[in-house]
């Protein structure tokens, strides 16, 4: 098992990933002293495969569990299934001295992360990514929330968990596509912050892909790596550097909030924003075209779209990301490469993304 610490002082925290961990999950969270009650938040799609033994490794270690079950899907990341989370907690009198489990992926992680930020004004919770996406991303880092219908993540709170234990098997049971989203998020960091690994992932799309243990350990843990650094740089998104993890989100969450989080699961929106970044970059000059290709071609490589369909309206998508949380005094702020490796962000009116989404 390896360990990446997230650097938060009295916040501080682990990571651990490997395989087979699953059963350690209730010794680790006895060490952390989180209390004697747990209440599991996971889907029917998830606990098919994961609710017994996650159960079982929390009873084993002495703790009281329960299990609140949500719809599964980002159709029902809102605040009615907040709701049925706190009817849980309150049903079974969880109390300070309780925590939460999150046991799915990136929806889960972040409805139980704002849950835990909410209840009783602020509990722990300990996250158990099951997909790429959560594993490489969204469970590490403490942001937490829910959609609104005009906007993704409109809601939420910083909070962040007290344990991420990730175990790499459990990407074996994902949906093709499931994994294939996931992966996008991967190819972000290489674009944000490492070219060297970007160029990996071009070299060991195959093993990735075929989920070949070395390679999939190595993405995973450098992901959390480089996600881990910017987090204990810039915490709560106050100097902008934290800002750089958005990389394709801007017209990713965008595209999904057209199409009522239904036509796309969120990586392959974030893919779909990512190639549109990169275009835009190239028609400002700040990036070359090889460059902004060399990102397309990757994706795509990796079994992702990579060209958002026509029938979807680009003036709503300008909208939409009117919307964005990184919006500050009437500016829209999107994250552009000049080179593989690093990004900047920068703003834009209104106007102006009107004019630069029309013809993607």
């Amino acid at each position: 098992m390896e360990t990446v610490t997230v650097g938060l002082g009295e916040r501080a925290y682990d990571i651990l990933i490997g395989n087979s961990t699953l059963p350690d999950l209730g010794t680790r969270c006895k060490a952390l002293g989180l209390g004697t009650r747990v209440a599991i938040v996971t889907n029917p799609t998830v606990g098919a495969h994961y609710l017994a033994p996650t159960r079982n490794a929390l009873a084993d270690a002495g703790f009281d569990v329960s299990v609140c079950e949500l719809p599964d899907g980002e159709r029902y990341k809102n605040t009615d299934s907040i709701n049925t989370i706190y009817d849980h907690l309150v049903d079974r009198r969880l109390d300070r001295g309780s925590f939460l489990v999150a046991l799915g992926g990136g929806v889960i992680g972040d409805m139980t992360g704002f849950a835990a930020a909410t209840f009783l004004r602020g509990i722990p919770f300990v996250q158990v990514p099951t997909t790429v996406v959560a594993q490489v991303d969204s469970s590490v880092g403490g942001k937490t929330g829910v959609n609104h219908p005009r906007g993704k993540n409109l809601i939420g709170a910083f909070h962040q968990p007290r344990l991420v234990l990730m175990d790499l098997d459990m990407l074996g049971t994902l949906p093709h596509r499931e994994l294939l989203a996931g992966i996008a998020e991967v190819v972000k960091y290489g674009v944000i912050e490492d070219a060297d690994f970007f160029d990996f992932l071009n070299a060991n799309a195959k093993p990735l892909l075929a989920l070949e243990p070395g390679v999939t350990a190595r993405v995973v843990r450098r992901c959390c790596e480089l996600k881990a650094q910017v987090v204990a740089d810039d915490e709560r998104e106050t100097s902008g550097r934290r800002a750089i993890l958005n990389y394709g989100h801007t017209v990713g969450h965008a595209i999904e909030a057209v199409t009522g989080y239904k036509e796309y699961l969120h990586g392959e929106a974030v893919g779909l924003g990512m190639v549109a970044a990169a275009r835009i970059a190239h028609r400002l000059g700040r990036l070359a075209e090889a460059e902004s290709e060399a990102q397309r071609a990757l994706l795509e490589r990796f079994g992702l779209p990579t060209e958002i369909p026509q029938h979807l309206d680009r003036a709503a998508i300008a909208d939409a990301m009117g919307l964005d949380k990184k919006v500050a005094s009437g500016k829209i702020r999107l994250i552009l490469a000049d080179r593989i490796g690093h990004v900047e962000m920068v703003p834009f009116s209104a106007d102006e993304v009107r004019t630069l989404v029309k013809d993607l």
